[in-house]
């Protein structure tokens, strides 16, 4: 992120500038595995805040967190690699998962938001290095 860019953002939302901030710089130190389980929090982060927004305003649809969490999916799912034995089950698992918050783009459901949180959590379970 360029220096300029940075400072806007601060101007704008200084809490999205160092939520960024702190992403840019786990990512720059972590590994594959590593990548995979800060990509899996960050959905599941934007999922919370869009649940918050849900809760708050019902009529609402919380499109930038939504949009946020889907990016990460889809990047998950074209990132598994060929040679994994899990291959085709983990694409399908991210695919379902961008599906159901695609679903929710224009029409909210708090309980399809929910399900993909607890969905990514089990997974994180299993990921997370010990």
């Amino acid at each position: 992120m360029e220096r300029i860019e940075l400072m806007q953002m601060l101007a704008r939302k200084p809490a999205d500038a160092y939520r960024r901030v702190d992403l840019d710089a786990r990512i720059e130190a972590s590994s594959g595995e590593e990548l995979t389980v800060i990509c899996l929090e960050e959905a599941s982060a934007a999922l919370a805040q869009a649940l918050v927004c849900v809760e708050r305003e019902p009529a609402t649809s919380p499109r930038d967190a939504l949009a946020r969490a889907h990016g990460i999916l889809v990047s998950l799912a074209r990132g598994v690699s060929d040679d994994n034995p899990l291959q085709e089950a983990m694409r399908l698992f991210y695919g379902g998962l961008s599906a159901t918050i695609a679903r929710n783009l224009s029409r909210c459901e708090a309980v399809d938001l929910r399900q993909a949180r607890r969905d990514i959590a089990d997974l994180l379970e299993v990921v997370r290095p010990a």
